[in-house]
């Protein structure tokens, strides 16, 4: 089958918009948790929030244009335009055989809302036409699509916080079998409305103990972990046919050689207690990219500071890895930029490929008292210089949806 690098990153993110503002400041270990502002923090439990606040959707799109999307998809033509222009593909590709793959978890939400506001406050008559284009899960990715003129394969992953992940990897398959020669994967979220907050927190999903401290809230694999912080940004990889690549002399990032998927099969939001579900993906991803256990130098965590979730995915990657496990590097990029849903995988895949470009594995930070159940190398509080060869990304979703995708360094 082909074999398929990543030629193009972008990102929008909390700690900054762009790729080198987000890289430069996760590999500071600097935090992008504040205080809530999208949403009034005297209607939810937990009031600290990681929001994309240098954000301005007119530096990349024109105003009335901006006006009709959904900050979500704001976020995904900011993020995929970046990576285009990162790949320097523009004239150098055949845009029937490029296609789109863009997840989200909740889509539009905001502006769904919105618009029922204005119906009720206002009349029928004032919702807005562009209420289903801005509310539609597939939104970003008919609008990556159309802003780019790719006319190949086109559509949306929605498996929760695994959705980014499935992006990738179904974008990877698409460019193995011939489908087509390039692919923007990645995926976009910004949730922040009241119900999600309260909703969240009902299920006690939620950091609620630190709201005088919002950059300590979020800390994954810790034992004064409480729950997530809601984040949002987007992040986007262009996917590319390494022979076609190599033919037009692309910057070559990384390539992406694994992808493997699993369901848990347990709870509609509970993770499998005994790991099982995620080391089934992982396995399957090693599988996929022909690798054995100890090939693996680094893995970007799932890691998203609830206490179930953490003890499970530490369980998993002993449950796939054995006793190679004790020897590898595993972070949790979302202790400085929240949990970005569906978007959390596409920003973690492009951490993960510069962790192999670069040498340099991001922290976990907020790394202060440990967890006996979480008992791995979490690369605590600062970042740490490696050569990696091999690294994975791990994404695990409400629903037990697993996608794992496992990318290298690329040698001619």
């Amino acid at each position: 089958m082909r074999r398929v690098v990543v030629t193009g990153l972008g990102a929008v993110t909390p700690v900054g918009v762009g790729v080198k503002a987000y890289w430069a400041a996760i590999t500071a270990g600097r935090s992008g948790v504040g205080p809530l502002t999208l949403v009034d923090p005297e209607q939810v439990p937990s009031k600290v929030a990681a929001e994309c606040l240098d954000f301005d959707p007119t530096a990349s799109l024109e105003h009335k244009e901006a006006k009709r999307l959904d900050r979500s998809t704001q976020f995904a033509l900011t993020a995929a335009r970046e990576a285009w222009e990162d790949a320097r593909i523009e004239g150098a590709v055949d845009r029937d055989e490029t296609g789109v793959v863009f997840a989200t978890g909740i889509g539009g939400i905001s502006s769904l809302l919105a618009s029922e506001k204005v119906l009720h406050t206002k009349g029928p008559n004032r919702v807005s036409p562009f209420t289903v284009p801005q509310l539609m899960p597939n939104a970003a990715a008919g609008q990556v699509a159309m802003k780019l003129g790719l006319r190949g394969p086109n559509f949306c992953t929605t498996t929760a916080c695994a959705a980014s992940n499935h992006a990738i990897g179904l974008a990877f398959q698409a460019i193995q079998h011939g489908e087509a020669v390039a692919m923007i994967a990645g995926g976009s979220e910004s949730a922040f409305v009241d119900i999600a907050l309260i909703a969240f927190a009902q299920m006690t999903a939620l950091s609620t103990k630190y709201n005088d401290r919002p950059e300590e809230a979020s800390r994954p694999f810790d034992a004064l972990r409480d729950g997530f912080v809601m984040g949002e940004g987007a992040g986007a990889l262009i996917l590319e046919e390494r022979d076609h690549a190599l033919r037009r002399g692309a910057p070559i990032h990384a390539e992406l050689i694994g992808f493997g998927q699993s369901a848990d099969a347990f709870h509609v939001t509970a993770p499998s207690e005994d790991g099982s579900g995620a080391a089934l993906a992982i396995r399957r991803a090693l599988r996929s990219a022909g690798l054995e256990p100890r090939a693996i130098g680094y893995v970007n965590a799932h890691g998203t500071s609830t206490p179930a979730g953490d003890a499970s995915e530490t369980k998993a990657i002993r449950l796939a890895f054995g006793d190679h496990a004790d020897r590898l590097a595993v972070s949790s990029t979302k202790s400085m930029i929240g949990h970005l849903f569906g978007a959390a995988g596409a920003v973690e895949g492009v951490a993960t490929v510069l962790a192999i470009r670069d040498g340099i594995l991001p922290p976990t930070i907020n790394q202060t008292d440990p967890d006996p159940a979480c008992d791995l190398d979490y690369v605590p509080n600062q970042a740490r210089k490696a050569a990696v060869e091999a690294a994975m990304s791990n994404g695990f979703g409400f629903g037990g949806h697993n996608a794992v995708v496992v990318f290298r360094r690329h040698a001619e």
